[in-house]
């Protein structure tokens, strides 16, 4: 008899525990705890993009102030890699393997993505960029930027320059960090394929963050050069064009990144020469619309600035939040990456090309700020592909 209700006893207990189970089968799991998502960002040294990890972080506040994934919040860890290969590396590793995090999300950094892409395949985990910059950002199965990144933005501003503003004599000024250099000649390599033309000079060692452009603008004027496509970051770019113009060339076109695009830049140069073109990876967001306006409310609300860099970082949380939302059952880095890997396309107006994960946005919004107007202008009314 005894063992009888000891063994009815045993049975209880075991429906009693697949019960519990069950109830936490939806949104999460039942679990309280939080949802740890990371980032490994720039955010100090001679290149920084403090505003995608802003702005992911302000994204995922108003998720977690409209109550979370039912109930659970969001625990965003934004770390700062200072542009050091071994803090880039310890940061993911801190993230990954001691926080346990889902996700990578919103991250910004100069080297990041080509030094921790295997680290991210070997532990399973999936990283959406808010700003894709090194080559890894765009060649690991484990990492699909939010933004088009500097490879293929290279590409259109080449493609802008010669197939729209028939521009002859285009030169190429390059900032290198790390193994970029091959990315940068493919993409230009893939503007000669399309469209035949090549640059007419190509200076690959203008550094980051010099003092004095003087000398690498002297030596591209000097070359022939009617138009320059340089990939800097806004300070290097305003100083690029300030010694252009203490030179008094005057009449050279500038084909520049997205990475410069920002209110703050325009109000900086007061002489543009010919004017500065860039294809704008997401949707114009100083053009008055309706589009931005999610964004624009809370990056103003965050005091966040308002550049591309914020727009890639605030996409990047969008997106994750959407792959977050289709999960049914507990939220693990299994069942996120799964979610990330089989979601449908994501149609977002913000951007040219739809976000499926794995798969590279090649388009751009082409606007152009002119001498002495310190505003940047739309200067197309549909975005510009690679190959159009």
């Amino acid at each position: 008899m005894n063992k009888r209700i000891t063994a009815a006893a045993a049975l209880l207990a075991a429906g009693v525990l697949a019960l519990a189970g069950c109830s936490g089968s939806g949104g999460g799991g039942g679990s309280t705890d939080p949802i740890v998502v990371g980032s490994v960002n720039t955010i100090s040294g001679p290149a920084t993009f403090p505003e995608a990890s802003q702005a992911a972080k302000a994204v995922f506040d108003q998720f977690n102030a409209s109550g979370g994934l039912n109930g659970r919040k969001i625990d965003y860890k934004a770390l700062d890699d200072k542009g050091d290969p071994a803090t880039a590396t310890a940061n993911a590793r801190e993230i990954v393997g001691s926080d346990n995090a889902v996700a990578m999300v919103g991250s910004a950094s100069l080297i990041e993505c080509d030094l921790n892409k295997k680290y991210y395949e070997q532990e399973g985990i999936l990283s959406i960029p808010g700003i894709g910059v090194d080559t890894g950002c765009f060649n690991s199965k484990s990492i699909s930027p939010a933004n088009v990144g500097p490879y293929n933005d290279m590409t259109l501003t080449l493609m802008y320059g010669s197939q729209v503003l028939h521009l002859q004599d285009i030169c190429v000024l390059l900032e290198i960090a790390g193994s970029t250099r091959p990315s940068y000649q493919a993409a230009i390599d893939k503007w000669t394929k399309l469209t035949g033309q090549k640059p007419k000079y190509v200076d690959d060692t203008v550094p980051y963050g010099a003092s004095d452009y003087t000398p690498y603008i002297v030596k591209a004027r000097a070359a022939g050069c009617k138009a320059l496509a340089v990939n800097p970051i806004e300070p290097d770019a305003i100083g690029q064009i300030k010694a252009a113009n203490a030179q008094g060339w005057n009449d050279v076109t500038w084909l520049l990144l997205t990475s410069v695009y920002s209110e703050n830049f325009a109000q900086a140069v007061d002489n543009a020469g010919a004017g500065v073109y860039v294809p704008a990876e997401f949707y114009p967001f100083t053009d008055d619309n309706a589009i931005n306006k999610g964004w624009r409310d809370l990056m103003t609300k965050d005091k966040i600035p308002l550049t591309s860099f914020s727009q890639g970082g605030y996409l990047a949380a969008t997106h994750f939040i959407t792959a977050l939302k289709s999960i049914k059952g507990d939220i693990t880095r299994d069942s996120v990456t799964q979610a990330l890997k089989s979601m449908k396309p994501i149609d977002d107006k913000m951007i040219g090309t739809p976000y499926t994960f794995g798969v590279d946005n090649n388009a751009g919004w082409p606007i152009v700020l002119k001498s002495g107007t310190h505003k940047w202008e739309k200067v197309a009314d549909d975005w510009f592909r690679i190959g159009k």
